[in-house]
């Protein structure tokens, strides 16, 4: 079977890899459509320290089951279409004892730690399978970059009294705007793109603020009484907007980070301490988000035709990535098309 390969950074290859065969509590799926991430953009970049290559990425995932394996519950059956949870854990670790398992200690994320989807099967566990009503493949697969946005904003214990501000635009910042307004918080989006301003607005922020253009202080303490938003998002992952974060947020808000700052970040801490902050790290997504997510859409008002902004065929998916490499900004969410 064909599969997409990054061989190393900036080269990818359409290789032929063997078909997998489903064991005992396993099911197979034909992939049909996977989201490009940004974890397969900094694989591709050479800026992933959590991958080694060669590389087949993918993990947003909207799949049909083509066949199951004994010990597989009888509602999953050949026909069905699914997304897939693609986060492994331990059940040993800290994380998995507090019952966080998306923050194992030891995951492996499909498409990063190791293999993923842009293939044309692969097979998972069953207790991995999300099957959704209403739901078709293109839709399954926005599911799994929504949820981490909807879990950084139940992380950051976001609430209808709150004033959320989330820095960046792009598909994770998304979600956790549309995880936000779905909470009830008024929403402010944050980024240097007035395209993807107006888009986060479709997706429920009541304000946008262009920091590249704006006055990006004095906004904010215009749009939240003086006091700063009670909770803020980074979503961007660069020292300028983790400090900028931190510097904005009420007293005794929250911070709750997403990006990864690819450089060394320095803070002043004494704004740690004299605003009495809870700074918190958002990873992966937990199974309530899913459901937070997979309800969220159920209800048909998500823009997909303007949150995807190509769909390509397995053929064309490396240049794709070359493309979306040689200008990150005018991407939001890349779709490949398996079969």
């Amino acid at each position: 079977m064909k599969a997409l390969r990054i061989t190393s950074p900036g080269q990818v290859e359409i290789a032929e890899v063997p078909q997998p065969a489903p064991r005992a509590g396993e099911v197979l799926l034909r992939v049909r459509s996977v989201g490009f991430c940004g974890s397969d953009l900094s694989t591709f970049q050479g800026r992933n320290p959590m991958v080694s290559y060669p590389r087949i990425p993918g993990h947003e995932i909207g799949a049909t089951i083509v066949a199951v394996a004994e010990g597989v519950p009888a509602e999953f059956q050949p026909g069905m279409d699914v997304t897939v949870v693609p986060y492994s854990n331990c059940g040993q670790c800290a994380s998995c004892r507090r019952g966080r398992p998306h923050a194992c200690k030891g995951n492996q994320t499909l498409g990063v730690q190791r293999d993923g989807a842009m293939t044309e099967f692969i097979c998972v566990p069953w207790e991995k399978l999300i099957r959704v009503q209403g739901l078709g493949v293109r839709e399954l697969s926005v599911v799994e970059p929504l949820t981490v946005g909807f879990h950084a904003a139940a992380r950051g214990r976001a609430q209808a009294s709150d004033i959320v501000a989330v820095f960046g635009c792009g598909m994770i910042g998304l979600g956790a705007i549309a995880g936000a307004a779905s909470f009830g918080a008024t929403v402010i989006a944050i980024d240097i793109d007035d395209q993807k301003l107006a888009l986060a607005r479709s997706l429920g922020a009541s304000h946008g603020v262009n920091s590249r253009s704006e006055p990006l202080h004095e906004r904010l303490l215009e749009l939240t009484q003086g006091h700063g938003p009670d909770l803020i998002i980074e979503a961007v992952g660069h020292p300028l907007t983790y400090c900028a974060a931190v510097e904005e947020v009420a007293f005794t808000g929250r911070v709750v980070c997403i990006g990864y700052a690819k450089d060394e970040v320095s803070f002043a801490t004494k704004l740690f301490v004299q605003k009495e902050i809870d700074i918190m790290g958002s990873r992966n997504a937990a199974p309530e988000d899913f459901m937070r997510v997979t309800e969220y859409l159920q209800k048909g008002t998500f823009p997909y035709e303007r949150v995807i902004t190509r769909e390509v065929g397995l053929e064309q998916a490396g240049q794709a990535l070359a493309e979306w490499s040689a200008n990150p900004s005018a991407i939001t969410k890349i779709l490949v098309r398996i079969s």
